[in-house]
This record gives C-alpha cells, structure tokens and sequence, in this order.
C-alpha cells in the first residue's frame, strides 16, 4: 500500500508499507478485525523519530481510529503532535482553554445539560472543508461508564447492495449546524453567532490516503439528500442512519484516565456515552483540518 496524507500545506506523509507488515517501532492490539487498535510501545510527550510518525499515521489509516493508554501531555504537546498531521481546525461552535482556540473543552458532570458526542455522528461535516481528524484526551473518568463507540464507514459502505451503492453514487447531501450548535454551549459561557456553517458534500466520499469509499451522512449534521423528493430523502437518510449503526461495524472503548482515541474521520462515526451522570468526565480534544470531500 503507498499513499500519502495531506494537511493544508502539502503531503506530510507517505508510506509503502503493506498491510500486515510488522510495526518496528510500536505495537498493534487489534479491538476487532475492522476497526480500532491500541497502540503501545510509545511516549507522545517525546518527541517522535521519523519512523515513529510514520507507524503512527499508517496504523490510523490501516484501523481507522487509534487509541493510547497511560499518556501524559501538556496543552502544548496534545497540539504539537496534531500539529503532525496537518493544520489545526477551530471549531465553530463549542468552547475552548482560554487563548488556544485549537484546543477545544469536553466536559461534562452533574450539572451539565448534556455531553459532548451523545448521538452517532462525524465530526463538523458541517463545514466545506470538514476536519480529518480528531485527537481526544480524557485526563478524569468515571468510575463506570462514559465508553466511546466508532463505526467503520467503509464497512458500512461495502454492506450495502449493488444496487443501492448504484442509486447513491454522485449524489450529495446537504449538512446543517445551525440545528445542532444554537444553544448547545450556553452553559460554559458561550454566546450563539449568527450564524452556523453548513455545506453540500458527496454521500459516498473516496478516502485520500487510502482510496477505499466510505458512507458519509450522519445523524448529526445531514439533513437531506440533494435533487429527490423530501419523502424520499427522509427514507433514505432514515436507512442509512439505521445501517450504518450496526454493531457488526463497530468498536467499543472504555476509557481509563491519561487516555487518547485518534480518529480518522472522513471514514468513521462515532457517539459517547452519556452513562456516567452525576460523574465528571474532562479533557481536551485537538482536531486536525482536512480537504473538501470528493
């Protein structure tokens, strides 16, 4: 397998390895055989050789969302090692550490009107140019509950029959904000703006780096399909909502302190579990920018 992968500024990365190849510098534990690995055998708050960085992005490309215990970063270093994978995206809506708009909140406990994440959903695919990656490290748990679910959207797609990747291919939906953000932050502080992004992009995108397509409509964000009847739409997005959540695509993971999940996600969903209530859940998410979907 070569592929490369792209930040805003140009190729940061590229690799020949094959799939299957031994990792040299880190280690793989498999959570299935289609999505999701632990990566061990690495400290992120030191700096990374050149090998490492490369293991790094093709165990993301080759399991889709990556995960790393016993992790202990600075602010600076959580966005440092985003930094490897490209630009860093500001996020239109929710709160941030106080002057690094790049480092987003996620908190929640016994007076939070919700949680971040709490329904199956992509990441800002709101925007034109929605985010490729997210970076999430959680530095307080629970004491039970507060897992986060992944879903592989090429597993997703590649479920579907002939004819319905037939009816999808070249259509493309429309993703709203304004629905979802309105609101959502009141209780950090957050003042609504007067507006929220939103932008049309293809139904079945083809991933940059790996050349696989991948289903790309989301509970969160997608409101209808583009150039068929509202009826329509509705079935079909209600479909393919109900498809993509099957279990057989997913991974599970449950969260211990000092913990990082790295998600790729122009191909996978994901939703965290609201379980915890009256706990406190706290961390920071860094997330990396991407490319328009094609």
């Amino acid at each position: 397998m070569q592929s490369s992968l792209k930040g805003n500024n140009g190729p940061r990365y590229r690799h020949t390895a094959q799939s299957g190849e031994p990792y040299q510098t880190i280690r793989i534990d498999k959570l299935t055989p289609i999505i999701g690995a632990e990566i061990a055998g690495i400290d992120l708050a030191k700096p990374l050789s050149e090998q490492q960085e490369a293991e790094i992005h093709r165990a993301l490309a080759e399991n889709l969302v990556i995960f790393f215990r016993d992790q202990h970063l600075t602010c600076q270093q959580h966005l440092d090692f985003g930094r490897r994978f490209g630009d860093l995206h500001i996020h239109p809506a929710a709160p941030s550490e106080p002057g690094i708009p790049e480092l987003m909140i996620i908190h929640a406990d016994r007076e939070s009107p919700r949680a971040n994440g709490e329904g199956w959903h992509t990441d800002v695919s709101c925007d034109a140019e929605p985010p490729m990656g997210s970076i999430l490290y959680i530095r307080t748990c629970p004491p039970h509950g507060g897992d986060t679910l992944f879903a592989s959207m090429y597993a997703a797609y590649d479920a579907l029959s002939e004819r319905m990747k037939t009816y999808l291919a070249g259509m493309q939906a429309r993703h709203e904000s304004e629905h979802v953000y309105r609101g959502m932050f009141a209780n950090f502080g957050v003042a609504d703006k007067p507006s929220y992004p939103s932008a049309e992009h293809p139904v079945v995108r083809t991933h940059p780096v790996t050349g696989k397509k991948a289903l790309y409509v989301n509970r969160g964000f997608t409101r209808n399909l583009i150039g068929v009847p509202s009826d329509e739409s509705d079935g079909m997005l209600r479909y393919l909502y109900e498809h993509v959540e099957n279990p057989l695509f997913q991974c599970r993971f449950r969260w211990r302190a000092s913990s990082i999940a790295f998600w790729d996600n122009r191909c996978v969903q994901h939703r965290a579990m609201w379980d915890y209530w009256p706990h406190t859940r706290t961390g920071n998410r860094v997330t990396v920018a991407g490319d328009r979907p094609y």
